[in-house]
C-alpha cells in the first residue's frame, strides 16, 4: 500500500391622513376573525376601543408586522459535523468536499460523503453515505512512516490514475501497470484490485503530478502515498479506501473546477 506507510402586505395610502373607512372594517375584521358572536357592544355606534386598528397596522393587534411577514435571508448550509477550525481550512474557493469521518480516534472504519457548495445554499450533499475503511491504527495528527494511521487534515485532490481504464473523471488520470496491488491486508485479505481506481490525496505530495510521483516536500519521515482507492476488505496502512462502484462514481463526480478537497479524520478531530 503507497504509504508503505409573503411579500410584505402593502397598506393602502392615506387620503388625507386617515386610511378609508372600508379598509378598516375589512382589517378589523381580519384581527377579530370570522368565528365571534355579536354583543351589545358590537351594536352600531358602541363599537370600544379594541375594535379600532391604527396606523401602526396589524403588530398593534398582536399579529405580524409588514416588516415580520417578509421573507427572510437563508442562512448557507454547513457542513454537518465540522467544527470551526476544520471550516476554516477548506479553501475558500473550493466548492466540492469528500468528507471522510472516522468511527473514532483508533477506529478503521469511516464513512464518506462528498458535498458541493452553492452559492446561496451553502454546503449541500451531492452522494449518499458510503462505507470507508482507513488505516489500522486509526488517525493522527502527525502522520509518520509506518504508524499505521491516516492523518488528519484538509487536503487537494487533483490527480488520479488506476490499472483499469478511465470511468469518466474530469480528474487527469494515469492508467498503467504500475498500479497492480499485490500481497496482503493487516488482516490477511488480498490486495489484488486494491489500485484499479485511485485518487491522490495530496498529504507530502507534489500536486500535478501523477499519483505514483513520490516526491516528499515534508521529507520521507512524514509519510506519503495516500490515497483513495478501492476496498480490499480491511483496514488500510493509511489510506482511505471505498467500494469499487463508489470508486467510480467518486471519480466521475470530481472536478478540477470546483477545486476539490479532502477533509479527513475521526469525528471528535473534525469537530474542532
Amino acid at each position: 500500500m503507497p504509504d508503505r506507510s409573503p411579500r410584505p402586505a402593502r397598506w393602502p395610502r392615506p387620503v388625507g391622513g386617515l386610511l378609508p373607512a372600508a379598509w378598516l372594517l375589512a382589517v378589523g375584521l381580519l384581527v377579530t376573525g370570522c368565528a365571534g358572536t355579536a354583543g351589545p357592544a358590537d351594536a352600531p355606534g358602541k363599537a370600544d376601543a379594541s375594535d379600532q386598528v391604527d396606523n401602526a397596522g396589524p403588530a398593534a393587534s398582536g399579529g405580524p408586522s409588514p416588516l415580520e411577514m417578509a421573507p427572510r435571508a437563508l442562512e448557507p448550509e454547513e457542513i454537518p459535523g465540522l467544527g470551526a477550525a476544520t471550516r476554516a481550512a477548506i479553501p475558500s474557493k473550493t466548492s466540492q468536499a469528500v468528507v471522510v469521518t472516522g468511527a473514532d480516534r483508533d477506529s478503521d472504519r469511516s464513512a464518506v460523503r462528498v458535498y458541493e457548495r452553492d452559492p446561496v445554499t451553502g454546503w449541500q450533499p451531492a452522494s449518499d453515505e458510503w462505507p470507508a475503511h482507513n488505516a489500522v491504527r486509526g488517525w493522527t495528527d502527525d502522520h509518520r512512516v509506518g504508524d499505521l494511521r491516516s492523518p488528519i487534515g484538509v487536503f487537494g485532490l487533483t490527480d488520479a490514475g488506476g490499472k483499469l481504464a478511465d470511468p469518466g473523471t474530469k480528474l487527469p488520470y494515469d492508467r498503467g501497470p504500475a498500479f497492480t496491488a499485490t500481497g496482503n491486508g493487516a488482516q490477511g485479505e488480498p490486495l489484488a484490485g486494491s489500485f484499479d481506481y485511485v485518487v491522490a490525496i495530496n498529504y507530502n505530495r507534489k500536486p500535478g503530478t501523477t499519483p505514483l510521483d513520490w516526491t516528499r516536500p515534508l521529507g520521507a519521515e512524514k509519510g506519503g502515498g495516500i490515497w483513495l482507492h478501492v476496498d480490499h476488505g480491511g483496514a488500510t496502512q493509511g489510506c482511505v479506501s471505498l467500494p469499487r462502484e463508489r470508486m467510480r462514481e467518486l471519480l466521475r463526480l470530481l472536478d478540477p473546477a470546483k477545486r476539490p478537497v479532502v477533509v479527513m479524520g475521526d469525528w471528535n478531530a473534525l469537530g474542532r
